[in-house]
């Protein structure tokens, strides 16, 4: 039997968002992914011949990429997309990762207990409209 890295949590395997402009993209979401441990695994150059979009795949290392950025897209509306970290500091440094590569800031790290006691998030919308969000569902000091 082989090692098997350890995939389960979501039963989300994996999720595209289309955006407008791939590298306007992926230079706001590389280095706020990072400063939570997400990095940029695959790049996937256009295909013309068979109308297949360039896209970029972000994910944990050694595991596989999850969250793909998909060129010449439109963001839908309402789009929220949450990132689970382990500890509240991850959240406050994920808050101050986005907001320095231009996101802009919609609700600062706090507890939110109309989601549950220990529901703890910090809001940002991206570039491209979609609200961002880094939460840790663990008690302060957890």
């Amino acid at each position: 039997m082989t090692n098997r890295p350890d995939r389960s949590g979501s039963r989300i395997d994996h999720l595209n968002v289309a955006v407008p402009d791939l590298a306007a993209a992926v230079a706001f979401y590389e280095p706020t992914l990072a400063s939570i441990g997400i990095t940029k695994m695959l790049v996937i150059p256009a295909d013309p011949a068979t109308d297949f979009s360039a896209m970029t795949g972000f994910g944990l290392a050694d595991v596989k990429p999850y969250f793909w950025l998909v060129d010449e897209g439109t963001v839908g509306s309402n789009m929220h997309l949450a990132f689970t970290v382990e500890t509240r500091e991850e959240v406050a440094t994920f808050y101050a990762a986005a907001l320095a590569a231009g996101a802009e800031p919609l609700i600062a790290p706090a507890v939110h207990p109309e989601y549950h006691d220990d529901y703890y998030g910090g809001f940002v919308r991206d570039p491209h409209g979609i609200n961002l969000e880094a939460v840790c569902h663990h008690p302060a000091g957890d």
